[in-house]
């Protein structure tokens, strides 16, 4: 997936969810935000092996929509 990175001043590719947790509690635009904390808690517990790498990632993605800086998402094998 492809976030906009202002921090960076370009795109940013998350490609996993030890890379999206590092991103969402060092990175992140915004410091508050129900999403954001739903998304750090499913990246834990994906890295916990309590939850699914999907679920992570759709976290993710609701985090960077509320914080409105999603770009893009391409399923592999699409």
């Amino acid at each position: 997936m492809t976030i906009e990175s202002r921090r960076l001043g370009k795109p940013k590719n998350i490609c996993s969810v030890t890379e999206a947790a590092e991103f969402l509690l060092m990175k992140w635009p915004v410091h508050e935000g129900q999403k954001l904390k739903a998304a750090r808690q499913r990246c834990f517990d994906a890295l916990d092996g309590k939850a699914s790498a999907a679920d992570a990632r759709s976290a993710f993605i609701e985090a960077a929509k509320e914080a409105h800086i999603f770009v893009d998402y391409v399923k592999k094998g699409k």
